[in-house]
């Protein structure tokens, strides 16, 4: 491994959401040509610590130009994105930016997922399902409903948890793959303590992410694009450029113009995600329209089914098992969490990085086409 990108592994992946943000709080203390804010959370960390969302701002304060980078919408997969920001930080990023240009960094926009190892929010929600209208129709999905005993088996042995598996077999059997990764992930609004469930409601960590766009007033500015990273979809240590059906083809075309012909879109069947519902493109798109491109940035761990059991355990830890949460199956489960989405290997660490650097320079670029 070249020994630039080592020591950037070695320095800016991190062992906990606290070591990251007291990396993430130092670079911008030491860059000190930012802006930093603290946004706290209601939410506590496993020993009871304090949570929060931190922020920086680098630019003009009216750059009708902005990049926005955001780590850790699903709470665990937050070392990857925390990582690339502070690999940014590091190169000096914002030393490149011309007087019309500027970039916010939001640090851990779901802190509580991020401490306590979970994909979820303090409520239990999947943030990337939570931003739809709450003031229209709940969407529906009752492919979900027919399986969700069973994706969260009141039991992780025995008969309950063999029936289980065998009603998602039959279930996968009869309808396919597809459709059973659709009903799985795609989004649900019924069952609070199962799987991709989207809320009730905003969530404390959208609220966040919507104060922060309004303190720095993101709404009226000519040009954003937004970076989101995630893990856990597509081959190992591969990033990929993910538009969201928010945006349409129109949306997708506006992306591959910045960052070429590797973006994907789940309209064309191209992306390894499905069609999702209440994604966070689905608020950027609301406020700015044409004005946007968000991009997930999806960096590929272990096969998709093999996070099920994984989710199912951390589910079913919080539903059916809340007294075992401070105890070694606890503690346990959130290893396995973090594990398969976190892979704490020099050689996906530093695919994550050298895509990083990359999808960052197209940004920068990006903002003066």
């Amino acid at each position: 491994m070249n020994n630039l990108i080592l020591n950037a592994v070695n320095k800016h992946f991190s062992s906990s959401y606290f070591e990251a943000r007291q990396k993430f709080r130092d670079y911008v203390k030491d860059a000190a040509v930012g802006e930093a804010r603290i946004y706290p959370s209601p939410a506590c960390g496993p020993g009871g610590e304090e949570l929060s969302t931190d922020v920086a701002w680098f630019g003009n304060r009216r750059a009708s130009r902005v990049g926005v980078l955001i780590s850790a919408t699903h709470g665990a997969e937050g070392y990857c994105g925390s990582a690339a920001q502070l690999d940014w930080l590091a190169a000096r990023g914002y030393d490149r930016l011309k007087s019309d240009e500027a970039m916010l960094l939001i640090h851990a926009i779901n802190p509580y997922g991020f401490a306590w190892d979970r994909r979820v929010t303090q409520e239990g929600c999947d943030l990337n399902r939570n931003f739809i209208d709450f003031a229209a129709p709940l969407p529906q999905n009752e492919a979900y409903d027919a399986i969700a005993d069973s994706l969260v088996p009141s039991a992780l042995d025995g008969p309950v948890f063999a029936t289980a598996e065998a009603a998602i077999e039959k279930y996968r059997t009869t309808y396919g793959e597809t459709a059973y990764r659709k009903a799985r992930t795609s989004g649900q609004y019924r069952h609070p303590t199962g799987m991709f469930f989207g809320g009730f409601g905003p969530t404390v960590a959208r609220q966040t992410l919507e104060q922060i766009v309004s303190d720095y007033n993101i709404a009226s500015r000519q040009l954003v694009l937004i970076i989101d990273y995630h893990t856990g979809l597509g081959p190992y240590g591969y990033g990929e450029l993910q538009c969201e059906q928010a945006s349409g083809m129109i949306g997708y075309q506006r992306a591959r113009d910045i960052f070429g012909h590797s973006v994907t879109s789940p309209d064309l069947g191209t992306s390894s995600s499905l069609v999702l519902n209440g994604t966070q493109d689905d608020y950027w798109q609301r406020i700015l329209g044409e004005r946007h491109v968000y991009i997930c940035l999806e960096f590929g761990t272990y096969p998709p089914e093999a996070a099920r059991p994984v989710l199912r355990a951390d589910h079913w830890l919080y539903a059916f098992g809340q007294a075992q949460i401070h105890t070694d199956f606890g503690r346990e489960v959130r290893r396995r969490v973090k594990q398969h989405y976190y892979p704490d290997m020099h050689d996906w660490k530093e695919m994550v990085l050298y895509r990083s650097r990359q999808v960052h320079r197209q940004m920068m670029e990006g903002m003066r086409t």
